[in-house]
């Protein structure tokens, strides 16, 4: 966005109107193929008004890439109970974000396809950062608790976060056609037996309670 700008409701319904419109035409078209024209006919608005809220077409995909990567998290906090121990927290994540990204699986496809121009590698790259930081923090935890091995929580934390990326990857691509919340629950399980310290833990974070 060109810069901080304070927005009546109307105006941030607009706005919203926009990124709606062209998230909908990136995912039918793609980035290189979708006009700013093109998304202000859609959105039945002027093509000023564009740009007042985003200054170019580029900044308004970066917003976009930015919305979904806070509605990833706010998914994922939505998921994880605060009181639970580390490795069911990284269970409940794991597979909100399974859900999450098969929910929003177009965007995701976008994201990628967008990816090989590397265009956009910095914003996708910061938004593995910030997941894989979030994960490191709850592994760590579970490392001082006991429950989880006693490996480089970071390192710990890019497989978690590589798992859930590929698995999704795959489902959204047709390889792996499983209904979603099997899939989602494969992925919890397939985490936990990878970083529990020990497998009476693993049985106690995967029972039928923490469903």
């Amino acid at each position: 966005m060109t810069e901080d700008r304070r927005l009546t409701t109307q105006g941030q319904e607009r706005k919203q109107q926009l990124l709606d419109q062209a998230a909908i035409l990136f995912a039918e078209r793609g980035y290189a193929e979708t006009r700013v024209l093109d998304i202000v006919q859609a959105a039945g608005v002027a093509k000023g008004l564009f740009y007042w809220y985003f200054e170019n077409k580029e900044a308004l995909f970066r917003e976009l890439v930015e919305l979904n990567r806070l509605n990833l998290r706010r998914a994922q906090a939505e998921a994880i109970d605060p009181e639970a121990e580390p490795l069911l927290q990284i269970r409940q994540g794991a597979e909100a974000s399974v859900r999450y990204m098969a929910q929003y699986a177009h965007f995701f496809s976008l994201l990628e396809v967008e990816n090989l121009e590397k265009q956009f590698a910095d914003e996708l790259r910061k938004g593995t950062e910030i997941h894989t930081a979030d994960v490191a923090s709850i592994i760590r935890r579970g490392v001082a608790d006991g429950s989880i091995r006693d490996e480089d929580p970071e390192v710990a934390a890019y497989g978690v976060v590589g798992t859930v990326g590929y698995y999704g990857h795959f489902h959204r691509t047709g390889r792996l056609p499983l209904p979603v919340d099997e899939l989602a629950a494969f992925v919890g399980r397939f985490v936990v037996c990878a970083l529990a310290s020990d497998e009476t833990i693993a049985r106690r974070v995967l029972a039928p309670a923490h469903v």
